[in-house]
């Protein structure tokens, strides 16, 4: 399985990224997709997945009405758009895939997913 993630880089505070996932070797309409922050000196957190069908949670309050997490199942591709970014978004982000088998109220874990990329790191300056 083949996880990479592109789309992160510098921005000033109010500025907008986009992330992009590119996934190879598994099923992907299979599989709910998430995204994971880790910032600096915390732990691995989830923050928004998405399942097959495009019904979307958001598990970080921090990024509500911020963050929109969307999925191309054409392109075996995850996305998350990031808008209003606040230094403390900054972080290395991750694309992850948990198996749909997976209970709704456990998507939340970051833990459970069992395969993520590289990260690419976000970086928002004040």
């Amino acid at each position: 399985v083949l996880v990479v993630e592109s789309g992160g880089g510098l921005v000033q505070a109010g500025g907008s990224l986009r992330l992009s996932c590119r996934v190879s070797g598994l099923s992907f309409d299979d599989y709910v997709m998430g995204w994971l922050r880790q910032a600096p000196g915390n732990g691995l957190q989830q923050l928004s997945y998405i399942d097959w069908s495009g019904d979307m949670t958001y598990c970080a309050d921090s990024v509500k009405g911020r963050f929109t997490i969307t999925r191309d199942n054409a392109k075996n591709t995850l996305y998350l758009q990031m808008n209003s970014l606040k230094p403390e978004d900054s972080g290395m982000y991750y694309c992850a895939a948990i198996h749909r088998s997976v209970g709704d109220g456990r998507r939340c874990s970051a833990v459970l997913y069992n395969y993520r990329g590289q990260g690419t790191q976000v970086t928002v300056s004040s």
